[in-house]
């Protein structure tokens, strides 16, 4: 697997050789990606190549799940169109699909307070009983105790931080409240500032499905302070509807999750990919601060 990124020339020789009715648009980089490296095809469509080893089975996910969610969904998602099949030009699976227009919420944060609703229409609709072959993930929908590795592991990102204190305290609480008593929901998994874009503020689309799955929906809702401006959080929940005080608690934990998660990769990176993300340490910091304002 090619981590510092594919040449023009062989992606442009892909979508020839397999989709010649679309050779002929315009083809340029886009920044961002990690799992993936993303190319804008045309003015409506994106070709996104896999750069990391769980890249392929993250696009097989996606493109066999996210158009039978897409249509209920209030926001643009990057529907996969067509499929790219290993080659003896590039071994792994590889594909095309709806470009969603925006900017990232990691380098543009959501400021619109009316994004509330929004974000938890989005997941209103995703949120409905998954099928028996719906994918599981062990790190996502599961309860944070199922997670590798213990409280001090996590919270060792922000040892010196004055409030890793307040932090371990609710993660402790989500550990501890009752677990999802129902069926597991649909999940996109992945809610960070990197996964959703932004128009004018408010949210405008939500990308990268690849962890799709079910489980408990907390490991979402979280994105009420991962993504959500400051003092939104009640707005969010108020609108979403039916989420109790377990279920709160435990999308508290899941949102400390991610912020040392967002913290730790935007210093160090992960899975061998090369640098960290300089946007998602400030994106982590935003995040712990807003859940532990909600204490």
């Amino acid at each position: 697997m090619d981590e510092s990124g594919f040449e023009p020339d062989l992606v442009r020789a892909l979508v020839r050789e397999q989709h010649p009715d679309l050779a002929d648009l315009e083809l340029r980089a886009v920044a961002g990606g990690w799992d993936n490296q993303l190319w804008r095809l045309g003015p409506e469509l994106a070709v996104r190549m896999p750069r990391s080893e769980r890249a392929p089975d993250l696009l097989r996910t996606e493109r066999k799940w996210l158009p039978v969610l897409a249509g209920r969904l209030p926001l643009p998602t990057p529907v996969p169109v067509r499929a790219g099949e290993p080659s003896a030009r590039f071994e792994h699976t590889w594909t095309i699909a709806r470009w969603v227009e925006g900017e990232p919420a990691d380098r543009t944060p959501i400021t619109r307070a009316d994004s509330a609703e929004t974000l938890a229409g989005f997941l209103e609709a995703l949120h409905r009983p998954a099928p028996a072959d719906a994918p599981a993930n062990p790190a996502r929908g599961v309860p944070l105790a199922e997670l590798p590795h213990d409280l001090d592991d996590w919270l060792a990102v922000i040892a010196d931080h004055a409030n890793a204190g307040a932090a371990r305290e609710i993660l402790e609480k989500a550990v501890a409240a009752p677990v999802w008593p129902g069926a597991p929901l649909w999940l996109h998994g992945d809610l960070h500032p990197a996964n959703v874009v932004v128009r004018e503020g408010r949210l405008a689309g939500v990308v990268d499905f690849g962890e799709l799955c079910a489980g408990d929906p907390a490991t979402d809702l979280a994105a009420a302070w991962v993504l959500l401006p400051a003092g939104t959080a009640s707005r969010f929940f108020e609108a979403y509807g039916h989420a109790d005080d377990a279920t709160v608690a435990r999308a508290r934990g899941w949102a400390v999750w991610r912020a040392l998660a967002l913290i730790s990769i935007g210093r160090n990176g992960r899975l061998g990919l090369p640098g960290g993300k300089p946007t998602w340490e400030p994106a982590g910091y935003a995040t712990l601060e807003r859940v532990l304002a909600a204490n």
